[in-house]
C-alpha cells in the first residue's frame, strides 16, 4: 500500500480486535477446483484462531478438514465510503478431541443453522492482514465524499 493511497494496513492486534467484534464472515475454500465462498458466523478462540460450527456431514466441513483456506470479514459504511476488512489464512482442521469439543461447546460459536450432529472447525491464522479504508483520501487527492 502507498502511504497516501487511501488505505491503512493493519497489525496483527488491530486485525485481531476487529474479527472478535464481527458477526459475521466468509469462508474461502476450494470446491471442485473452483473458488467457493460462503458466508459464516464465529467466534475467535483464545489463540486467535477463527472457530466455525457446522454440520458433522457437510459438504463445507469434508473440504476444508485438513486444507489451508480463507477467512474474511469487514465492516463497510457505503455512505462515509470508508470500512476495513481483515483477512485469516491458515489450516482449517475439525476439532476430535472430545474435552475440546466439550469446552467449544460452552464458549464457541452457536450455529445459525443447528444441525443434530455438529462439528468445531478451526482455522489456525498463520497469516492475519487486515486493511482500513480511509473515506475520501487517495493518493490522486480525490474527495469522493462529494
Amino acid at each position: 500500500m502507498h502511504p497516501n493511497d487511501g488505505f491503512r494496513e493493519l497489525d496483527r492486534q488491530e486485525c485481531l480486535h476487529r474479527l472478535a467484534r464481527a458477526p459475521l464472515g466468509r469462508i474461502v475454500y476450494t470446491r471442485q477446483a473452483l473458488p467457493a465462498v460462503l458466508p459464516v458466523n464465529f467466534s475467535l478462540d483464545d489463540d486467535g484462531a477463527v472457530l466455525l460450527r457446522t454440520a458433522a456431514d457437510s459438504e463445507l466441513t469434508r473440504a476444508i478438514d485438513g486444507v489451508v483456506v480463507a477467512f474474511e470479514t469487514d465492516e463497510v459504511d457505503t455512505g462515509t465510503h470508508s470500512g476495513w476488512s481483515v483477512v485469516v489464512t491458515g489450516m482449517a482442521t475439525v476439532v476430535t478431541d472430545p474435552s475440546e469439543h466439550s469446552r467449544l461447546c460452552r464458549v464457541g460459536p452457536r450455529s445459525w443453522a443447528p444441525s443434530p450432529r455438529e462439528v468445531f472447525v478451526r482455522v489456525q491464522p498463520e497469516l492475519v492482514t487486515g486493511r482500513e479504508l480511509m473515506g475520501g483520501r487517495t493518493i490522486y487527492g480525490t474527495d469522493l465524499s462529494a
